[in-house]
Order: structure tokens, then sequence, then C-alpha cells
């Protein structure tokens, strides 16, 4: 385990007053079955899916291709992805201390690329997990295939064809996207209701307008200068019989359009998630990059040096995946920064 990782864990532990047990505790997987194992309360996120992958046959060294999730499940069987579970995080603590009803820890695959599946194949338990999500994306109606695509994946699944299924999954519009809830932004004028679908180096957002129209944006990665997560307040939000204090969080990023840069803003209680994928994204288009450009190299600012750059954090992200003796050269204006860091929750 790494230093600051432990130092993290430490004090989260004292923090929640943590009495050290061996506890059992329930991981969803994405075809809605549950798997029990066995953990101490004090275990990491890092730790807990060492063990659910020793348990499903997942291969360790695709660890870095999935993540533990907090994921929430609301009425008609709709879930909502609350927050990427950091490798220092205690899930047995997160999860109780998570305010909300109908809330489990979920495994999910933790990459933006859907091209990065080509890196699952060969592990059986890898293919399970990542065509079960497909599945499930496509019940939730976060990945939108076309009839004449639906009907071909339904086929598909009956021959029981994982493969076949993936392979034309990747034509599917979002697949491989992550889908926030219901949120508001300030564009086109403020007040807008907005779905952020978030994947394959895009924001893909749908606008409701004042007049009750649509207009799905789409904003390019490659655009996008920084970004910064702020906490507004705490609200009092009542969900049928339960009343809960809720962060009240904005996402703003700056975005280059018609040669000019702009700030959007995005009001979700996902920001951080949000934020989450925002550097994921970077860190993979970052490694996609240095195997295209073998002579280049890249300078990453080093921890504490500027506070505002968190691409070492984005790097830091990236280092699970297969390792690249290519190095990009990252210039500082791409840098991201945040009024709050998901650390420091």
């Amino acid at each position: 385990m790494r230093e600051g990782s432990s130092w993290n864990s430490i004090c989260r532990r004292d923090t929640f007053s943590i009495t050290i047990k061996t506890a059992a505790l329930d991981i969803f997987l994405p075809d809605g079955r549950n798997i029990q194992i066995e953990i101490l309360t004090s275990d990491t996120a890092e730790r807990v899916l060492e063990v659910v992958s020793h348990k499903i046959g997942l291969c360790q060294e695709l660890l870095g291709y999935f993540g533990l999730f907090l994921i929430r499940f609301r009425k008609e069987g709709k879930l909502s992805v609350m927050k990427k579970l950091a490798d220092f995080e205690l899930p047995y603590v997160s999860l109780r201390s998570a305010g909300m009803e109908n809330c489990k820890v979920g495994l999910r695959k933790w990459y933006m690329d859907p091209s990065l599946d080509s890196m699952l194949m060969d592990c059986t338990a890898a293919v399970d997990l990542i065509h079960m999500q497909a599945l499930q994306d496509i019940e939730q109606e976060w990945a939108k295939p076309t009839q004449a695509q639906r009907q071909k994946l339904e086929a598909l699944q009956k021959e029981d064809n994982q493969t076949k299924f993936l392979e034309l999954s990747q034509e599917v519009r979002h697949y491989g996207y992550l889908q926030l809830d219901p949120c508001t932004c300030d564009y086109p004028e403020p007040g807008c209701g907005a779905v952020l679908s978030v994947g394959n180096d895009e924001i893909s957002c749908c606008i409701t307008l004042p007049d009750n129209q649509t207009q799905e944006i789409i904003f390019q990665m490659s655009r996008v200068k920084c970004w910064k997560v702020t906490f507004l307040g705490t609200l009092l939000d009542v969900d049928g019989p339960q009343r809960t204090l809720n962060q009240n969080l904005e996402l703003r990023f700056q975005y280059s359009e018609d040669s000019r840069w702009q700030w959007f803003v995005i009001y979700t209680k996902q920001a951080f998630l949000l934020s989450s994928c925002l550097k994921k994204m970077i860190s993979e288009k970052t490694v996609k990059l240095a195997a295209e450009n073998p002579e280049m190299q890249i300078e990453v600012p080093e921890q504490g040096k500027s506070k505002k750059c968190h691409i070492q954090q984005s790097q830091k992200d990236s280092s699970r995946f297969p390792p690249r003796k290519s190095k990009i050269e990252i210039a500082k204006a791409d840098c991201v920064f945040g009024t709050i860091k998901e650390e420091d929750l």
C-alpha cells in the first residue's frame, strides 16, 4: 500500500472512530447479483477490490481497469452511480456514512475509452463483467442502440456470443459512457435542465430549454482547458420519508468555442464523480498519445509545486494500464484545478 493511501486510511478510521472487526460486505455486480465477501472494517477500497477479484477470478494485472463505486437504486429499477471510491477509502465506512437509502457498493469497469475493452479479452472474468455492464447500460438507456443494432445484439445474446456482442456494442451510441442524474446548467441560459453522458473523450449534454425543446451539445475534451468543483452549501433534501442533508455542488469548466475561452457551469451532486471521469479521460488520452508518439517526452509537475495541477493524479490513474515506454509533453495550460479535491472528502 502506498504511504499516502495508508495515512489517508488511518485518518478516515480516526475520524469515524472505527472499531476494526471482521464484517460481511455485499458487492453489487452489473447483472444484478450480489456477491458477499468477508473483510475487515478497516480495509481500503484497494484491498476490497483485490478480495473481490480473487473471488470472481479476475486477473490481478487487470485490476486497474475496474473500480468500486457507491451506487444508489431508485424507483422503477433506475440506478445512480454516486461516486467512485478512491483507493484509500474504506467501503464499509463509506457505505454506512452515505446517508442514503438503497445504496450499495458496486463493481464497474473504470475507463472512459470504450476501445480499451480489447485489453481485457484474454480474461474470462473481465469479459463477463464488461458484458454484464453493457447489458445493464442498455437496460438503463445509458447506451442507445438503434432498432437494428438492438435486434442484432439480442440475437448475439441468445447465441451467448459475448465477444461479438461487445464488438457490436462499440458501434452503439454512448456505449461505455457514464450517465449522470438529471441536473441543471447555465447554458444556453441559467436554469436549463441537463442530462450528461461522459465518455470517449467527450461530454455529451442533452439540454432541456425553457420551451421544453431539447438540444444536444458535445464538449470535446481536447478543447477543455481546466475545470473546478465548488461547494455551494448544504441543503435539506426530502426524498420520500427520508429527510437528508445534501451537498450542493457545481462543476465549471473552461472551453474553447469560436476561438475564445468560455466558462460553462453544471450544478450536480455528482460533481466529484464527473471530475473523476474528466481526469480519467485525460490520463487515457495521455497514454494513447504516448503510444503514438514514442519520441516525445512527458513533463509532469511535481506534487506540491503547483496547487492548481492535477495532472499528476491523472497520471496516477493511468499508471495501472499496461506500461508504455514512450512519454508525451503536457502543456501547463492543460492542467486541471479544483477548489475542493476528492481526497478531502
